[in-house]
């Protein structure tokens, strides 16, 4: 069972990595009543932009990484990313760190697109 969010962007909340206000670290505005509504507009842009930095930065050389084994796996599980990452790579990495803050860079490029396509983005997150 997971979370999800729809409206102006549609998706689901990673299961054990990322929490339904995950989307308020880029800033806009939102209430809460059962569910919690997101708000963004081209006065937040600045801010979507410097939490997607903020994101990038975090991860560093592992979004790449990232990005190249998602691309190769549909479903994934701690255990088989790990595998992937030991075999492809030298080091280690905190793998729920590391998805957390992939996670929210792809919830906030999402936000960003939709903003800069239609002006405004809002949807409705799941609690």
């Amino acid at each position: 069972m997971g979370r999800y969010y729809s409206g102006d962007i549609e998706g689901k909340f990673w299961f054990g990595v990322q929490n339904s206000m995950d989307a308020e670290f880029f800033g806009g505005s939102y209430y809460q009543p059962e569910e919690v509504e997101f708000i963004f507009d081209q006065d937040d842009l600045s801010s979507i932009q410097k939490g997607i930095k903020t994101c990038k930065k975090e991860l560093g050389k592992n979004k790449e990484r990232l990005d190249t084994f998602f691309d190769l796996n549909l479903m994934y599980n701690d255990e088989k990313l790990k595998e992937y990452w030991l075999s492809n790579h030298k080091e280690d990495i905190d793998i729920s760190h590391n998805l957390e803050w992939y996670a929210r860079l792809l919830l906030g490029e999402q936000i960003l697109e939709c903003v800069e396509k239609q002006g405004d983005c809002s949807f409705t997150a799941e609690l």
